[in-house]
């Protein structure tokens, strides 16, 4: 069985209402940056590799309840190496996610075609998207681009999760624990789970701050509850205190 690391790869300082759609906007809210680092199998796989250079101070890592690393030292608390990864599955490529993917040398990159389609032609609204983070492992051949959901190993399983961005991935992993989805949209726990003032309204669940169809958004968020046992939001910052989740 498989065991899921949080590491935090960075922090965003930003508006509660871009996690949460029509709720909570004008609270500041400090958001981690996770890489989520799968062991237990035989290849050393990460989930997104985060910022290239983060923000460590103590006031971010006060803010998150844990430890902010650069990916060399994240990576090392397991006595690995970037160019130790054999396999690197992206959520999406928004850049927070994929900054240091040309570390990993000889890691195959799986992403869905849908994010690479638009990494090199981004809409004006989404500034997110950065090819420069992908040319060089493109150009190396390191990317294999899916259509469908698609096992990568067995128990570890990538699903089409488009609530965030039109090619996001959702990352099911088998552990002891039961079944476990890395959330391909960013959001927070409050978005799977809303609170009563939330749920008194007949809303299931929020949508993420930042969408391409809200309508979409929902609808993915409240079919991601039923894909496994436990829901890893991408942003939550309960998980930056955990060596492995779910605890």
């Amino acid at each position: 069985m498989y065991i899921i690391h949080p590491i935090v790869m960075g922090t965003k300082i930003v508006d509660k209402g871009m996690m949460t759609y029509q709720h909570d906007y004008g609270k500041p809210c400090t958001i981690p940056l996770y890489s989520w680092y799968i062991a237990g199998g035989d290849a050393n796989i990460l989930v997104d590799t985060g910022e290239m250079h983060p923000v460590v101070s103590e006031a971010r890592e006060q803010a998150i309840g844990g430890r902010i690393y650069t990916f060399e030292d994240g990576l090392a608390k397991f006595g690995l190496t970037p160019e130790d990864i054999d396999i690197v599955l992206h959520t999406h490529l928004h850049n927070d996610h994929c900054e240091n993917d040309y570390k990993c040398i000889h890691a195959k990159i799986y992403v869905h075609k849908k994010e690479l389609e638009r990494i090199h032609d981004p809409h004006p609204l989404d500034f997110r998207y950065l090819v420069d983070y992908i040319e060089e492992v493109e150009e190396n051949g390191q990317i294999i681009a899916l259509s469908e959901d698609t096992e990568i190993q067995p128990g570890i399983t990538m699903i089409h999760t488009p609530a965030h961005t039109e090619g996001g991935m959702s990352i099911r992993v088998e552990t002891s624990q039961g079944s476990v989805l890395i959330c391909g949209f960013c959001t927070i726990l409050e978005n799977l789970y809303p609170p009563k003032a939330v749920t008194a309204m007949e809303m299931e669940v929020i949508p993420p701050g930042t969408h391409v169809n809200s309508y979409e958004a929902y609808a993915t968020l409240v079919r991601a509850k039923t894909l496994a046992d436990h829901i890893l939001p991408l942003h939550e910052p309960r998980w930056a205190a955990m060596e492995s989740v779910p605890a």
